[in-house]
């Protein structure tokens, strides 16, 4: 019988420790920053009067949603003030001095309340959507040997407890609607691959437990199918699976070790992680099958991929012999550097506004998510507590 716990602890360790080691020095090492933005504009909070609990979340929001440098002087490029009363709550957002916008939102819950008004200005600014109303899921080691999922807002706030198994929950992957995750399952002997549905409560099911492992699970951009590892042959490999049936299409053949999956934004691609030529490299295959591209990568290897809804895929990799996330443009075939701030990244996930990325960040002995903006470099700590943490995964957006 196969040791899956082994089998995938060996997968881990293939799309990881090969990063740990030292590149020669090359030109890789001149990677440079996307920079779209060298700097957000300025944004002054005044505060909303009339209630604290709103104006503290409205200014969380703000500072969190990474589109603004929130400062405290007259001279910066938005003003913004409001007022509460009775759960109505309106803002003004001023620029330059003058008068530029002005809404209302009706709601009893001040966090609620915040992600509306904070969205509303994102989409009336720079026409991003929903990014205050998406989640970001990860993995906590609560024991040794266990993994459960938790969710929180991108404020690192209100977080949530998704996974109560008392296992190995691993790998959370989001549904396109923000409604359900999907992520593996450690159950005794097996693995599975579970979703668990949030409303109107929390309801879990298991997708696949075929023979072998079933493990790094994608969801479809249309829901309707998933992208898996799977080893029902001994063989680790690419599948897809309508949901509505358990029909497989398999992607790969052959002895190398296949890995993180992810979807193209229409749905007709899988990237993926193989090892097929030595070392773990990015690839891409129809999902109707076909032989798999190799992708333009940067450094000594390329693991972790995740694909954006603008055709940029983001990878972990070393580059200049530290641990790094580089992110392919598709659309040019230019590999960039996603941050210069020192530390071991790894795992990244792209936000709805196709620019930041939550991620894990080791410096030393525990791990912390952070959010980095690939467009400046810099990055922000989301996240840390006395548990290890990792594998992030950021919501598209849901209200």
């Amino acid at each position: 019988m196969v040791n899956l716990r082994y089998l995938f602890l060996c997968l881990a360790a293939m799309c990881f420790c090969a990063a740990a080691i030292p590149e020669s020095a090359g030109a890789e090492e001149g990677l440079r920053i996307q920079g779209r933005v060298r700097e957000n504009p300025t944004l002054n909070f005044k505060g909303i009067t009339g209630d604290s609990n709103v104006s503290a979340a409205v200014g969380s929001f703000l500072k969190a949603c990474g589109w603004f440098d929130v400062v405290h002087q007259d001279n910066a490029d938005y003003t913004i003030t409001g007022s509460s009363s009775g759960g109505r709550t309106t803002l003004q957002v001023a620029m330059g001095g003058a008068p530029l916008a002005a809404w209302t939102v009706h709601s009893p819950d001040e966090r609620r309340t915040a992600k509306l008004l904070v969205d509303t200005l994102l989409e009336k600014l720079f026409n991003v959507k929903n990014l205050c109303f998406s989640r970001i899921a990860f993995c906590a080691d609560t024991a040794r040997g266990i993994k459960e999922i938790y969710t929180c807002d991108i404020d690192g706030n209100d977080i949530k407890q998704v996974t109560r198994f008392n296992s190995l929950c691993v790998e959370p992957c989001w549904f396109p609607d923000g409604k359900s995750i999907a992520y593996t399952r450690y159950a005794q002997s097996r693995t599975e691959i579970v979703e668990t549905r949030f409303f109107p409560r929390l309801q879990s099911r298991i997708i696949t437990s075929f023979p072998g492992l079933n493990t790094g699970v994608a969801v479809s951009p249309d829901k309707n199918n998933v992208a898996m590892i799977l080893s029902p042959d001994h063989q680790v490999d690419l599948y897809v699976r309508p949901l509505a049936s358990n029909k497989l299409l398999r992607l790969t053949r052959g002895r190398a070790v296949e890995a993180s999956p992810c979807w193209s934004p229409d749905g007709k691609n899988v990237c993926f992680v193989s090892d097929q030529n030595g070392r773990p490299r990015i690839y891409s295959v129809p999902v109707t099958g076909g032989t798999p591209k190799q992708l333009p990568s940067v450094g000594r290897e390329a693991v972790t991929p995740d694909w954006s809804n603008d055709d940029q895929i983001i990878y972990a990799t070393t580059v200049g012999g530290s641990y790094t996330l580089a992110v392919l443009d598709l659309k040019t075939g230019e590999n960039m550097r996603a941050t210069t701030v020192p530390g071991r990244w790894e795992s990244p996930s792209w936000g709805p506004d196709n620019r930041q990325v939550v991620c894990k960040r080791s410096d030393g002995p525990r791990a912390s998510l952070f959010i980095v903006d690939t467009w400046t470099g810099k990055a922000r700590q989301l996240l840390i507590t006395r548990n290890h943490l990792s594998m992030p995964s950021w919501s598209k957006g849901v209200r």
